[in-house]
C-alpha cells in the first residue's frame, strides 16, 4: 500500500507499504542482476550503506543459477541473505538488449541464451512463473522496451501487445499467489507503461493499464537512446495519467542529474547500473561532481573520496591508497568505490526526502546541480564498459 506523505508541486514524498519491509520513497534500488552486486558487495554491506531495495534480474537468474534452485533455496531473499524488499524485472528488457538473438511473437519472446545459445522462451505465464519462483516482493510484468527511434505503427502494435501481455501477467501471477505451495503468496505486480515518444500512444497506454489497479507503475522505455530533454519531456505527459495513488518507477535511470529532474516531475521510484558500473572503473560520485580514481593528481592527495561522506570508503582510506590500488589492479579498489558510489545514491535519495519533507526541494534541487557542475571530470566513453 502506497501512502502519499507531503507534495511539493509535483515532487512527492510517499510510503510503500510491502510484505518485507517499508520502502521511503523517493527511492533509489541497488541493482543485483545476479543477486549480487557486482564488486564484492555484500547484503550486509547493503544495509549498512542505507538500501532499501535490492533489484534483481529474472532473464539472467533464470539462465543462472536457474529460478527452479533459488526456489529449492527457499526464494532470492534466504538465497542472497537479504530481508528487506527485492523488485525482479521481468526480463522485458533483454527483449531490447539482445534484440539480435531473439523473436517476438504474441505467445512470448524466442530468446537463444547469451551464455551457450541454447533456445528459450518467456512470455507473460513464465515471467511471472519464474518470478514466483524467485519469490521476490515485487514482480514486473512482462512487456517490449521498444528501441528508439521507431515507427509509429510497430510503437502502437507493440503498446497493444504489451497491454494483452499485461492481463495475462495478472492473471498468472494472481494464480500462482494462491497455490499452497507458493513461496511468497503476496507477491506484489507493477505493470509497465510504454509508447516510444510518441505523446499520445503513452497517454492511452497509462490510462489503459491504470484502470487494472495494480500495486504500482512503472514507465518503460527510456534512457534506451533519447536524449535527456525527450525523456523529460515524456514523464511531463505521462506521469499525471498514471494512479497517483500508486508508486511510480522510472525503469533504469539514470544519473544524479536525472533522479532530480525525475523526482521533480512525480517519479517514486529509480534504479540504474550506473553507480556500481563507474565506481568498478574508478568513476566516483562526490558532492562536486564525477572524479576519476585513475588520474595522477590523486597520487599523493591524503583526503577521502568525498569530503564529509560517511561511508566505509571514506570514513577509512585515501584517494592516494585508493589510486594504488587500481593501478595495482587489486579488487579491493573496485569495491570501495562500489559502496562509495551506492552509498552517495542512497543518501542522494534520504536528502531528497528530507528535502520534500521540509518544503525546499526546489531550493535543494537547485544547489545540487549548481554543486556537482563544479569541477566536473568528463568520463571516458568506454568507461561505462562493462
Amino acid at each position: 500500500m502506497y501512502t502519499l506523505l507531503k507534495r511539493e508541486n509535483k515532487a512527492r514524498r510517499g510510503r510503500f507499504v510491502t510484505p518485507h519491509g517499508t520502502i521511503e520513497t523517493p527511492v533509489f534500488m541497488n541493482v543485483g542482476t545476479l543477486a549480487v552486486i557486482k564488486g564484492a558487495v555484500s547484503s550486509m554491506d547493503l544495509k549498512e550503506i542505507g538500501c532499501q531495495v535490492e533489484l534483481s534480474n529474472t532473464y539472467h537468474l533464470h539462465l543462472r543459477p536457474g529460478d527452479k534452485l533459488v526456489a529449492k533455496m527457499g526464494g532470492l531473499h534466504k538465497f542472497m541473505n537479504w530481508d528487506r524488499p527485492i523488485l525482479t524485472d521481468s526480463g522485458g528488457f533483454q527483449v531490447f538488449s539482445l534484440a539480435k538473438i531473439r523473436k517476438i511473437k504474441e505467445e512470448g519472446v524466442y530468446f537463444n541464451s547469451h551464455i551457450d545459445g541454447s533456445s528459450i522462451f518467456m512470455g507473460p505465464e513464465e515471467s511471472m512463473r519464474i518470478q514466483s519462483h524467485l519469490a521476490s516482493t515485487i514482480a514486473m510484468a512482462f512487456d517490449e522496451c521498444i528501441e528508439l527511434p521507431a515507427e509509429r505503427k510497430y510503437v502502437e502494435k507493440s503498446v497493444e501487445r504489451t497491454t494483452r501481455w499485461l492481463v495475462r501477467c495478472k492473471h498468472e501471477l494472481d494464480r500462482l499467489n494462491a497455490k499452497e505451495t507458493t513461496i511468497n503468496k503476496k507477491q506484489m505486480l507493477f505493470g509497465i507503461n510504454q509508447g516510444g515518444t510518441y505523446e499520445d500512444i503513452r497517454i492511452a497506454h497509462a490510462e489503459e493499464i491504470s484502470k487494472m489497479d495494480l500495486d504500482g507503475y512503472a514507465i518503460g522505455g527510456l534512457a534506451v537512446g533519447e536524449s535527456h530533454e525527450e525523456m523529460y519531456r515524456i514523464l511531463d505527459v505521462v506521469v499525471p495519467h498514471l494512479p497517483q495513488d500508486k508508486p511510480i518507477y522510472l525503469m533504469g535511470v539514470g544519473t544524479p542529474e536525472n533522479i532530480l529532474e525525475a523526482v521533480e516531475r512525480g517519479v517514486d521510484f529509480f534504479d540504474c547500473v550506473l553507480p556500481a558500473r563507474n565506481g568498478r572503473h574508478g568513476h566516483v560520485f562526490t558532492e562536486r561532481g564525477k572524479i576519476n580514481m585513475n588520474n595522477k593528481r590523486f597520487e599523493f592527495d591524503e583526503k577521502p573520496l568525498d569530503e564529509g561522506c560517511t561511508c566505509p570508503a571514506c570514513r577509512s582510506y585515501t584517494r592516494s591508497y585508493i589510486r594504488h590500488l587500481f593501478k595495482a589492479k587489486e579488487m579491493l579498489a573496485m569495491r570501495l568505490c562500489v559502496l562509495h558510489n551506492l552509498h552517495f545514491y542512497n543518501k542522494l535519495m534520504a536528502d531528497i526526502r528530507l528535502a520534500i519533507d521540509e518544503d525546499r526541494f526546489a531550493e535543494f534541487k537547485a544547489q545540487k546541480l549548481k554543486d556537482w557542475a563544479r569541477g566536473q571530470e568528463e568520463v571516458p566513453a568506454g568507461a561505462l564498459l562493462e
